[in-house]
């Protein structure tokens, strides 16, 4: 085995083992440390892939923006010491179901499209191919799914402004 199959399993032990802390603590704020961590973690396997520029994306929207935000919902709910309750049998059974699923899709596809066929595609991702991609309006860009990723964190940020403002107009009443 050689030390960068090392290094890609280590990568993704720790994306996993983050991963399933987040899913399974009981505390809200630790949970969305421990996706902050899981976040990092998929930034590295972005620098391991020797994919800079998203890596780079990765930190600053995801790390830098959605768990700040994130955070800062907790926080603004003043729900940030409250333990979330268990979940009954039948979520967890769902959850495990689901879980099942997913792996059996995702082993199938990997299968079929990646293992069955002999021929391996090079990624062009460069950063101009990724503006390019990202901000064409035709059929194969991504113009529509990145606005409205942007009004959905806008709604999320209008959001946390109106539940802060709500507190504070019932601490003073």
């Amino acid at each position: 085995m050689e030390m960068k199959d090392v290094f890609f399993y280590l990568i993704a032990a720790y994306i996993l083992g983050t991963g399933f802390m987040a899913v399974n603590t009981r505390k809200i704020f630790r949970a969305a440390i421990w996706l902050l961590f899981s976040l990092i973690g998929i930034a590295a396997l972005y620098f391991w892939l020797n994919q800079e520029f998203l890596a780079a994306v990765q930190i600053s929207v995801y790390v830098g923006g959605i768990v700040v935000l994130i955070i800062f919902s907790v926080f603004l709910t003043q729900k940030a010491g409250n333990k979330i309750p268990k979940t009954s049998i039948q979520k967890t059974l769902f959850s495990a179901l689901a879980t099942l699923f997913g792996f059996a899709l995702t082993t199938y596809i990997l299968w079929h499209h990646t293992f069955g066929s002999n021929q391996i595609q090079v990624l062009d991702a460069s950063i101009e191919q990724i503006g390019t991609q990202l901000l064409n309006p035709g059929k194969d860009g991504f113009l529509l799914p990145f606005e409205a990723v942007s009004m959905l964190l806008l709604a999320a940020l209008v959001g946390c402004i109106v539940i802060a403002m709500k507190v504070k107009k019932e601490e003073t009443a």
